[in-house]
Parts: structure tokens; C-alpha cells; sequence
């Protein structure tokens, strides 16, 4: 019974990680505990340290490319550093306010978020709209393959849960 329920659950949190990372929410986080707990449920017979630390390194490394790669796009279309925090802000703050739109208000929000914080930020350094207006697109391509990147990441977590509950 418990390693059905553990199974159950690492299924759980595998399937809604992979659906709350196009949202812009933690889901390789929520993977990642799934994992932990599949492994504290079946007593850590299957899941050892190493693959915890993989999972809990997989999950890092998410965010860090969705950090650099959302800071990149945007500079690579003409954007300052400046642009990307600002991309990096409006982002967050257009998740936040999109919550209440069920669904794609959080998606939405972001990549409007994203948009609008990159193209301010860049305007008010460089006074020229189609720099900014660049480096805003830079931002919305940057936070999609940084969100593809984070569900090819979290495909990856969910093979490793897979196979160690299958392993069990």
C-alpha cells in the first residue's frame, strides 16, 4: 500500500510540476519534493543522495537558465543589463497581477510583464522606442525558451522519478 501511494504521488507532483512551469511557478520545485517524498515514503531503498542531489541540481539549473537565457535574448536584441532586470521584474510582477485570470492570466502576465519591464527599462536609459521595443521582444522570445528549457528539465526529473519507482 504505501509504495502505491508514494508511486501515486511522485505521479502527482511530476504531472503538476510539468503544468505549473509554463505559469512561471516553482514546478521543477515541486517535482524535486515529489521526488524527496517518494523516496522518504519507500524508506530511500531506490532514491539515495545521488539521486536527490541530481533532481535538486536539475531543478537549479533551471532556474539559472531561465535567468541567463531571458538576460541574453534581451541584450541579444539590443538590450542593456539594465533591460534584463527590468525584464526579470516586469515578468514576476505580470505573473502576480495575471493570478486572477484563471489558467493563462499568469502566463500572459509574464510575458506581457516581461515585455513592458525590458522596453521601460531600456527606455528610460537609452531614449530611443525601437531599441526598447527590441530589447521588449528579446525578453518575451527569452521567457519562452527559458520556460522550454525548465519543461525539458522537468521531463528529465520526471524519467529519473519514473525509473526509481519503477526500480521499487
Amino acid at each position: 500500500m504505501s509504495h502505491t501511494l508514494a508511486v501515486l504521488l511522485l505521479a502527482l507532483c511530476c504531472t503538476t510540476g510539468l503544468l505549473l512551469v509554463p505559469l512561471g511557478l516553482p514546478g521543477l520545485w515541486v517535482m524535486a519534493g515529489g521526488v524527496l517524498a517518494y523516496g522518504a515514503l519507500t524508506g530511500f531503498r531506490t532514491i539515495g543522495i545521488a539521486t536527490m542531489a541530481v533532481v535538486l541540481g536539475l531543478a537549479l539549473l533551471g532556474e539559472i537558465v531561465e535567468w541567463w537565457v531571458g538576460f541574453g535574448l534581451t541584450e541579444r536584441y539590443g538590450g542593456s543589463r539594465r533591460s534584463g532586470w527590468g525584464a526579470l521584474v516586469g515578468g514576476i510582477v505580470g505573473a502576480m497581477v495575471g493570478v486572477p485570470v484563471p489558467i493563462v492570466g499568469s502566463v500572459i502576465g509574464a510575458f506581457i510583464g516581461a515585455f513592458g519591464g525590458a522596453a521601460l527599462f531600456e527606455y528610460s536609459s537609452s531614449r530611443t522606442p525601437t531599441v526598447a521595443v527590441r530589447a521588449g521582444w528579446g525578453a518575451v522570445l527569452g521567457r519562452a525558451a527559458g520556460a522550454a528549457a525548465k519543461i525539458a528539465l522537468g521531463v528529465v526529473i520526471a524519467v529519473i522519478g519514473t525509473f526509481a519507482a519503477v526500480k521499487g
